[in-house]
């Protein structure tokens, strides 16, 4: 027993080490797992033989991660994505696993070995790819947006091809494996269909998975729902794990891969109700196995064999590389994607990815390839992934410059206006906060670095510049030394935040209005000196919730007081918040302190709802004094001189 507990040890706390290094440094936390396996295994030896056998378990994350990832596959939005997915997305992998079989096949090997080799190497890291662009903020465009789908269509491409490998397997491969486990006292795995003939094997396995579709849709709404009404949280983490396990029991009996269960249950269960609470229950073991699975792959890695190949595993991983660089970046003109979309989208994914590992042990299992063979793809595939970040800071330091130096607003056209307000973004946030302003008389300068937000808002006859209101050159010709109020609403995080210092530094009597995605986001806008900070959801927010309030039969009197009462206690206790995020640590990051006042908050909350607020109104529920008279036309004469 010590001996698992010394194991188990090991594994997380190289794990706690080196995976938040791995992100911090943006190589993203499969590499991170990757490397934590390889300091225990090659570089240490602290690890041995007993990876082999973690790995088995652990590839039950890889049956979870498909099952998550089918869960959010509504049919619905399936068929509205369907020329992406099947266009985009099965091009890709169809012509890339070609181009691989073709290599493979010229370079001696067997026509099955190079058709594995192909649907390996078809396979880009969805891990890594979605990290990054949510880390840079490119979901968002158009070169994202495809390389999604297409990560999406590989995601659900692999369950066919787990299906489809074993019957790749070599002969002499098999027969090989059936001796070493007849050597070693092991005799196979159970099965219901091992003994049965061709036909009824086969009327066995339509069965199982009709009724396996036919249950998700009928009994588990009925099952779930009697857990739920349990009120146990924990039961319904066993019934959802139960369910996982019990469908990759069922395809492994009837010879089937449990990934393939996986995907059933989860494509059946993606209209249900439950959906979320599913998701939320196995998601924490599903990203632990799997962290335990890319562990074993680099405790695995023999650096033995790298020493030996290093010029063909170096040959290979670049021609990996440029290959699928070249069929992505062709696929771009057929699909029309243009500038440094392009690019964006041909780079981001050219390596091969996290389930190239799944598929080659998956081969090994079923003797498709060789250990050696798999050893040498296994080193390809890692470091591929490895080179991915190398990608990226490519397209950010060599191809956007040369993009953006076409796309910024020509010569002829400069600031030539100013005004009391200068608005750095005109996006959703900033278009309301623009609209009311002009609505009100007063003049607007505003800056967008999207040349087609800029496009659109001249269409509907709201004039606004194109460039990057982070430069002071732009600040300056927009006439930031005579403006009152700065409203900064870019999407930007960061840019955002070293506006503000800037700004605030350069110009201290400037007035800094800043749009702030979280109450985190919040602290960091006020630490770097804006004046006035509105998180975008939190009045939207409030609003909702007092329409909820209404809806359930309180009074909409008593619905606004508990809503302002509400928003009173919050503002109150918002500064006692602000200084422990700021002083407790010098990260800036919620520290233990800051978590026991945010609970001591919310207790003063429950307790302010709770009381009887008759005739004890808060300041900002009395009557407002009304304005002098012939106050809006001194407010007209005011803006136009």
């Amino acid at each position: 027993m010590t001996v698992y507990f010394l194991q188990a040890f090991i594994y997380l706390s190289v794990a706690i080490i080196t995976v938040p290094l791995s992100k911090r440094f943006g190589l993203g936390s499969v590499l991170g797992y990757l490397i934590a396996g390889v300091v225990i295994g090659p570089v240490a030896g602290i690890v041995g033989q007993e990876t082999v056998t973690i790995q088995h378990f652990a590839e039950f994350g890889v049956v979870m991660m498909l099952f998550l990832v089918d869960l959010e596959l509504e049919p619905k939005s399936l068929w509205e994505m369907r020329k992406k997915l099947l266009g985009l997305g099965g091009l890709q992998v169809g012509l890339t696993a070609q181009l691989g079989m073709l290599i493979s096949l010229f370079s001696g090997l067997t026509w099955s070995i190079a058709l594995a080799i192909g649907l390996i190497f078809s396979l880009s890291s969805t891990a890594i790819v979605l990290q990054t662009f949510n880390e840079k903020n490119l979901i968002k465009t158009e070169g994202g947006n495809n390389a999604f789908s297409v990560l999406l269509f590989q995601d659900i491409a692999v369950i066919p091809m787990l299906a489809f490998i074993p019957l790749l397997a070599l002969p002499e491969l098999v027969t090989a494996m059936q001796h070493a486990a007849h050597d070693s006292g092991h005799h196979g795995e159970l099965s219901l269909v091992s003994d049965l003939a061709p036909w009824s094997r086969a009327l066995v396995v339509v069965a199982s998975i009709v009724g396996l579709i036919i249950g998700g849709h009928y009994l588990s709404r009925p099952l779930f729902r009697y857990i739920a009404d349990s009120g146990l949280r924990e039961i319904f983490t066993a019934t959802s794990l139960m369910l996982v396990i019990g469908i990759s029991a069922l395809m492994s009996l009837i010879g089937l891969s449990p990934a393939l269960g996986a995907f059933l249950t989860g494509v059946v269960l993606a209209n249900s109700e439950f959906r979320h609470e599913l998701e939320s229950n196995i998601e924490p073991f599903k990203g632990l196995l799997l962290g335990l699975f890319f562990i074993t792959v680099g405790a695995g890695i023999d650096f033995d064999v790298f020493k030996n190949n290093t010029a063909l595993v170096l040959l290979i991983t670049v021609g990996v590389i440029a290959g699928k660089a070249l069929i992505l970046f062709g696929l771009t003109y057929l699909f029309k994607i243009t500038g440094s979309d392009r690019w964006l989208f041909s780079l981001s994914l050219a390596q091969a990815g996290e389930f190239g590992f799944v598929l080659l042990s998956y081969t090994g299992q079923n003797g498709v390839l060789p250990p050696e063979i798999i050893q040498l793809l296994s080193l390809v595939v890692a470091l591929s992934m490895f080179l991915t970040p190398l990608l990226f800071i490519f397209f950010d330091k060599v191809v956007l410059p040369k993009y953006k130096t076409t796309q910024t607003v020509p010569p002829t056209e400069t600031i030539t206006d100013q005004g009391p307000v200068i608005i750095a973004g005109i996006g959703r946030f900033g278009q309301i906060v623009n609209r009311l302003l002009k609505a009100n008389k007063i003049k607007t300068i505003v800056l967008d670095h999207e040349s087609s937000q800029i496009e659109a808002m001249r269409k509907i006859n709201i004039k606004s510049y194109f460039g990057d209101a982070s430069r002071p050159d732009l600040l300056h010709t927009a006439g930031i030394e005579n403006a009152s109020i700065l409203v900064i609403a870019i999407d930007d995080r960061l840019r955002s935040v070293e506006l503000v210092s800037y700004v605030k530094h350069t110009y201290p009597a400037l007035k800094i209005l800043a749009r702030a995605y979280d109450r985190g986001h919040h602290y960091q806008l006020r630490h770097a000196g804006a004046d006035i900070i509105i998180s975008e959801t939190y009045y939207s927010a409030l609003e909702l919730a007092q329409q909820a309030l209404q809806n359930l039969g309180i009074h909409p009197y008593k619905a606004q007081q508990l809503k302002a009462a509400f928003a009173e206690i919050e503002k109150m206790e918002s500064d006692k918040l602000y200084q422990s995020w700021r002083d407790e640590d010098e990260h800036h990051t919620f520290t233990q302190h800051y978590r026991e006042l945010f609970m001591a908050l919310e207790d003063r909350l429950v307790k302010a709802m709770n009381k009887d607020r008759d005739d004890k109104h808060s300041r900002s529920e009395r009557g407002w004094t009304p304005p002098p008279k012939n106050y809006l036309d001194e407010f007209d004469t005011q803006q136009e001189s």
